[in-house]
């Protein structure tokens, strides 16, 4: 059985022992085919059609009040989520390189073959993408992460894709599982290490046009990148995950234990159909977690998930990742401005009026503040409360008294 969609028949005839042996060290065997046989089972339009009709009703609020209980969140990203930033997939109609999709060169054959093409290929990736930036839905996550940390609250991202937006938005605990466009792997001594030169190195400078009348620049391979360890000079190859090759089973290790530990589980912006990948969510869904899906098109796992909310992930992902506040806490936010504000009037930086306008608010009342006269407050005092360095930090959390 390929468990892997990325592992051609002929591959996992050779390697199905080790294989079927890492996948299921990871997995849980009951789980782990069940989920694969239903995964497996196309479902026809009439399903998808309803599948669509009974995810259009997916409640935001419902699903912010799921968040904001969540102590260990797993956000799985594919190439969905960067496709906002202008990241092509090499994938699909129009999704070529030069006359080549991915599939013909990301593979270990093709880089034995010509490792010149190759590495004019991921040469391209690799300029294209110090060009595009972080879209929204990236800094949704990242921003999300650093405020529940404060929490003692965990956001965990394992990601499908090799750009590295997801660490130039600024999000800490990331897994790459299928490596990064920003790291080489020596073939010699398979040392692995950070790699942001521009280019690569001289002979790729200019190359890699993915114009299909461009020929190749049948670089020698003594010219392309090289290891720089002491006494190796080995040939560097990018260290991602090819076609016909396995995931790292360290990695995989870590991943099936976030995803046996989380209490909510996001899926954004992927297929769910490259394997193993396409088992994670299913199997969060499996153990009763809450998993929200994030896509402009719905899959074949959609149904086995209690949210679906369609559209482009830098649309809808903010949103439902972004801070609650309740009524409590804006009384106590309100009241700490009260106490600011009693502090600078010792200091002579508030006239008597509007000093006499805040204390005249009672500091129990359950009436919402008058929005006008706050404004008319907030404006006076705004630079007072940035030279005092106040920081309302406000909890996730929803206002259970409604």
């Amino acid at each position: 059985l390929p468990l892997c969609a990325a592992l051609p028949a002929a591959s996992v005839q050779a390697q199905n022992q080790p294989v079927i042996a890492m996948i299921l060290l990871q997995f849980n065997a009951r789980k782990l085919f069940s989920q694969v046989g239903h995964c497996l089972k196309r479902p026809s339009k009439l399903q998808l059609t309803q599948i669509e009709m009974s995810r259009q009703s997916s409640d935001l609020a419902e699903f912010r009040e799921v968040f904001a209980k969540a102590k260990h969140i797993t956000i799985l990203t594919g190439a969905g989520a960067s496709a906002e930033s202008g990241v092509p997939t090499f994938r699909g109609a129009g999704g070529f390189w030069r006359k080549w999709q991915a599939q013909d060169l990301a593979t270990p054959e093709a880089f034995s073959r010509n490792p010149s093409r190759v590495w004019e290929f991921y040469h391209y990736r690799r300029e294209l993408m110090l060009s595009k930036k972080p879209n929204s839905a990236h800094i949704a996550i990242a921003e999300c992460e650093a405020r529940l940390s404060k929490q003692g609250r965990k956001v965990v991202v394992i990601t499908q894709n090799i750009d590295e937006l997801h660490k130039r938005a600024g999000s800490k605990d990331i897994y790459e599982i299928h490596g990064s466009l920003f790291k080489t792997r020596c073939t010699n001594c398979k040392h692995v290490a950070e790699n942001y030169r521009s280019p690569i190195c001289p002979a790729l400078a200019g190359k890699g046009a993915p114009d299909p009348n461009s020929d190749d620049a049948k670089i020698p391979v003594e010219h392309l990148p090289r290891c720089e360890k002491s006494g190796c000079n080995g040939l560097l190859r990018p260290h991602v995950v090819w076609f016909g090759e396995t995931l790292d089973s360290d990695i995989l290790m870590e991943v099936n234990n976030e995803l046996e530990i989380c209490d909510l589980c996001l899926l954004v912006g992927t297929s769910s159909i490259v394997y193993p990948a396409a088992l994670f969510a299913p199997q969060v869904a499996a153990r009763g977690v809450p998993v929200a899906e994030f896509n402009t098109v719905i899959t074949e796992a959609t149904t086995q998930f209690r949210f679906y909310f369609q559209g482009p992930c830098g649309t809808t992902l903010p949103p439902a990742l972004a801070r609650h506040e309740n009524k409590a806490l804006l009384k106590e936010k309100r009241k700490r401005k009260e106490q600011l504000f009693k502090e600078q009037k010792k200091r002579k930086l508030l006239p008597d009026s509007i000093l006499e306008e805040i204390t005249s608010v009672p500091e129990k009342s359950d009436q919402a503040p008058d929005s006008s006269k706050e404004g008319e407050v907030c404006d006076s005092v705004q630079q007072s409360e940035e030279d005092s360095g106040l920081e309302e930090d406000v909890e996730d959390c929803v206002d259970t008294s409604q």
